[in-house]
């Protein structure tokens, strides 16, 4: 009797997850609400990790030199391709697949989890090269460690690509927090007590392990024994495409660390790198509504007409919100900086305020990979990459013989020409153009950059003579006034607002539901 009822057991488990994970890739009743309230669930992941990022900060950043940042960068320019590389691209060719089985997956699994052991054995084996390079012996040690990044991140793989493909983004998002509340802590913990850049260090590595940890419980799937179908090799296909954007991405934001740290040595690449720290931070928001958008928009590829519905609301909604936010940060961060992290990273803080320029179109130039994996077309997603790689290349080595500065002045640059471009190119596939771009974005940029105008206008005149924390505080609250006054005063978009109101509606307790009201 005990054996039949753990086999019934067993049975429903297995169907459990044959049709949450494995079942058809198809939209179904109230697929609008659920991908909004995925999207919802990782912004919110991704806004409080951004409040840990900033608090551990408040810590390292005092703790730390920015000599300790500018050493662990040298060697992230190396080794901080793991996440994208390991996993062949097959997270979003498992999401976007209309069909799957338990060995495919495993198949997965097994082929990423081998590159990452290889990668792993040649980051570590290379430490002496990259400490010749950099003319730094440090750099072995540190090579050695963050090796491990590699094998952590295929841990997580196949895993998270479930989670998301079942939808489950409130699960994957106190997944991520948690990890990222543990990673810091162990960061702190290793910084108060001098160990100085090794904090650093295990700080990426340890927020993969404790991931890797939680996509395994929630999930429940443990690979079994691969079969390696035609299946397997379509979405290794699709995958390997997607990682050859990602390295290209990579490697073209990459060569500007490589170079600083070889032309002006580790404390101007450790000022660098902090401010570029700060300005990913805010475009991994953009970054959260990924994993929610590929999904939702790859199961509307037989209704192109919604898709293209779908991706407008949610490209100008993401415009709406994104753009201000970045260009509030290019007024005050001068300030931000300081009052934050102290006067030692001054200069940090005029790096951070030209970069946050770029912000305003990149928030929403990252979404470029919605359309290319919904259209199933990874391909031309590479061919993009390529070509974008090359423009950055050719931007740092105009910028490199003015420093820091005159990379970031010419990465600004750059990126105002190509964001319209790049989402178009992606959009091609879908009947989407340059035109639906721009009626998406075209009123956000604007209202950003004239309410940037407003704000240095503030700060070099009425608010020239106040102290760090004032000013900052007045300039934001006339950012955002002036922001909210052109795009719903003048150009009477609400809509963005709407949303949010009816999101906070539909998620708040009963109780609540008179003042969401």
């Amino acid at each position: 009797m005990r054996d039949q009822t753990l086999a019934r057991l067993a049975a429903l488990f297995s169907f459990y997850l044959m049709s949450n994970y494995f079942g058809e890739n198809k939209a179904q009743e109230g697929h609008g609400r659920q991908s909004l309230h995925g999207g919802a669930f990782s912004l919110a992941a991704r806004g409080i990790n951004a409040v840990v990022q900033v608090g551990s900060v408040l810590f390292l950043a005092r703790l730390l030199s920015p000599e300790d940042y500018g050493l662990v960068a040298m060697v992230l320019a190396v080794t901080g391709f793991a996440p994208v590389l390991v996993d062949l691209g097959s997270r979003d060719a498992v999401v976007q697949r209309e069909r799957l089985t338990p060995g495919e997956v495993s198949g997965l699994f097994w082929v990423t989890m081998g590159v990452a052991c290889v990668f792993a054995l040649l980051v570590a084996a290379s430490g002496s090269l990259i400490a010749r390079i950099y003319n730094e012996p440090r750099l072995t040690s540190i090579a050695l460690v963050s090796s491990l990044a590699f094998v952590a991140s295929a841990l997580i793989s196949q895993h998270h690509s479930l989670l998301r493909r079942a939808m489950k983004f409130r699960q994957i998002a106190v997944i991520e927090v948690g990890s990222n509340v543990l990673g810091a802590a162990c960061a702190i913990a290793m910084a108060f007590y001098g160990l100085g850049y090794w904090a650093l260090v295990v700080r990426p590595i340890a927020t993969l392990f404790f991931t890797a940890i939680g996509v395994w419980v929630q999930s429940r799937w443990l690979p079994g024994a691969p079969t390696f179908t035609s299946g397997v090799k379509e979405m290794l296909k699709f995958g390997l495409n997607l990682t050859g954007f990602c390295m290209t991405d990579f490697a073209s934001r990459s060569s500007d660390r490589i170079a600083i740290g070889i032309k002006s040595g580790a404390r101007p690449l450790g000022y660098y790198q902090q401010a570029f720290m700060v300005y990913d931070n805010l475009l991994d928001l953009t970054a959260a509504l990924h994993s929610v958008a590929v999904v939702s928009l790859s199961k509307l590829r037989e209704n192109l007409v919604e898709l293209k519905r779908l991706w407008a609301k949610g490209l100008s909604t993401l415009a709406f919100y994104t753009m201000p936010i970045f260009g509030v940060l290019a007024v005050v961060s001068q300030d931000l900086v300081v009052v934050v992290l102290g006067e030692k990273w001054a200069t940090a803080g005029v790096l951070l305020s030209v970069l946050a320029l770029r912000g305003i179109p990149h928030s929403v130039e990252r979404t470029l990979g919605w359309l290319h994996v919904a259209a199933g077309r990874a391909d031309r997603w590479m061919h993009w990459g390529f070509f974008a790689a090359a423009a950055q290349l050719v931007a740092l080595f105009c910028g490199l013989p003015f420093g820091p500065m005159g990379i970031i002045v010419a990465y600004v640059l750059l990126t105002y020409v190509l964001f319209v471009p790049a989402i178009a190119f992606g959009g091609k596939p879908l009947g989407i153009g340059h035109g639906d771009v721009l009626e998406a974005v075209s009123r956000p940029l604007t209202g950003a950059l004239a309410a940037v105008g407003v704000g240095f206008l503030l700060r070099f005149t009425v608010c020239a003579e106040l102290h760090a924390l004032p000013r900052m505080i007045l300039l934001g609250f006339a950012y955002l006034g002036t922001y909210l006054l052109i795009m719903v005063g003048i150009f009477r978009i609400r809509t963005p607002l709407d949303i949010v109101f009816s999101l906070l509606r539909n998620m708040l307790p009963g109780r609540f539901a008179p003042i969401a009201r």
